[in-house]
């Protein structure tokens, strides 16, 4: 289980910057945590969310992280916006003893959009081929 702080490294931004989450709500399989210290009107949330449906080994569970941050505009520079990025794993708990499979595809999404294939540097700063393609909708 997570603790109450994010902090320690564990949430980064793109300039490498840590960034402290707090924990504000559980409800059954979801817990909700807010950026300390956000201004009030410029909510920064992360989310965790689980769903199993199906039985033995047809069970599956659906797990999505999600971040939400409102931010100004910056074309009028008035209106309150929200940029939404998650990451969605649907695993097939019911079928496999072990996680290592699900593991090793977590790695292949995570390696994709922080690396470019250039190096052996993993980096937090939004400039891997997946989050090229993700950023500009390019394929």
């Amino acid at each position: 289980m997570l603790s109450n702080t994010l902090n320690t490294n564990e949430i980064k931004n793109a300039a490498g910057t840590e960034q402290e989450f707090t924990h504000l709500t559980s409800e059954g399989r979801t817990r909700e945590f807010a950026l300390i210290n956000e201004p009030p009107a410029l909510e920064h949330r992360l989310s965790i969310k689980h769903a199993e449906s199906g039985s033995g080994i047809n069970r599956r569970r659906r797990s999505v992280i999600r971040f939400d941050k409102t931010v100004i505009s910056t074309v009028d520079l008035v209106t309150p916006v929200t940029i939404s990025v998650y990451m969605v794993a649907d695993i097939p708990v019911g079928a496999l003893l072990a996680m290592t499979e699900p593991t090793n595809v977590v790695a292949n999404l995570l390696s994709f959009a922080a690396t470019t294939g250039g190096g052996t540097t993993v980096l937090f700063d939004g400039t891997g081929n997946g989050a090229s393609v993700l950023l500009s909708g390019g394929l």
